[in-house]
């Protein structure tokens, strides 16, 4: 149970950061959830996403921050607290600094990524209580994102490319290594999204190559569905698991840039 939350958590960071788009102000909140034959569709997390605008290093930038947490009725199981920062250059859209602060039972792991997008390198160093910090350089392409940028990717995708056949490739930086990423277009749909109604949605199906390549592992397949409209919010995702599926799902949101205009109804 402990992994399955982890995993739950983890999947969630990499799907979300599929859609998210750079909106200063904008807040949006989500729910996780599990579903098996045997088991109700049971809310095991939350997770929030808020952009706002900042400096670094005396530049503006614009700041994203993400945290996911297990809902306190599983606490007493695995308590999860995950907190991600991203510093980002307004005029390229790249990353220019990641953080992680991860707390999961008794384990926690503090990461810092620098990306220097002139030379083409991103620079990691990590630690975690039973170990000192590690640092590490890597090569990067002009691909290449932290896993919580990759939800802006899908978000900034032009409207007139978004058409039956559309697919893309990136590559996400951890602290150690560049892990693949493939998402392509699956079509328009009408989604019913729990205590919000129905919406005008963009699917996408994405996969993340595990270190065997793209064979299949819990949280390296899923379904993104995101607003038919100028927001592009992510509304919902889905991810198989060996055992049933996992979930989430916006249940509120702020700040929106555009009117929701995919909303169809109750």
């Amino acid at each position: 149970m402990k992994r399955f939350i982890l995993s739950l958590i983890l999947t969630f960071a990499y799907c979300l950061a599929q859609a998210q788009l750079y909106v200063p102000g904008e807040t949006l909140h989500y729910k996780m959830s599990y579903r098996a034959k045997l088991f109700p569709n049971t809310e095991v997390a939350n997770v929030v996403m808020q952009t706002t605008e900042t400096t670094l290093d005396g530049q503006p930038a614009y700041k994203v921050y993400g945290m996911g947490q297990t809902a306190k009725a599983f606490n007493w199981i695995f308590p999860v607290k995950d907190a991600y920062t991203v510093w980002v250059d307004p005029a390229t859209l790249r990353t220019k600094r990641f953080e992680a602060d991860l707390q999961e039972g008794d384990y926690t792991r503090k990461s810092t990524f620098i990306f220097d997008w002139h030379n083409h390198k991103v620079h990691t160093r990590w630690r975690t209580k039973q170990r000192p910090e590690q640092l590490r350089t890597m090569d990067i392409s002009d691909n290449s994102m932290d896993a919580i940028s990759l939800y802006f990717n899908m978000r900034t995708v032009d409207d007139k490319e978004i058409k039956e056949g559309f697919a893309r490739d990136l590559e996400m930086v951890l602290e150690d290594t560049v892990r693949y990423l493939k998402f392509r277009y699956e079509g328009r749909e009408v989604k019913k999204i729990k205590n919000l109604g129905k919406f005008n949605t963009l699917k996408f199906r994405c996969k993340i190559a595990t270190s065997d390549g793209y064979a299949f592992q819990d949280g390296t397949e899923f379904e993104v569905w995101i607003s038919d409209d100028r927001n592009k919010i992510p509304l919902y995702i889905k991810s198989p698991i060996k055992v049933g599926s996992v979930q989430a799902y916006l249940t509120s949101y702020e700040g929106l840039r555009y009117p929701l205009d995919s909303f169809i109804k109750k």
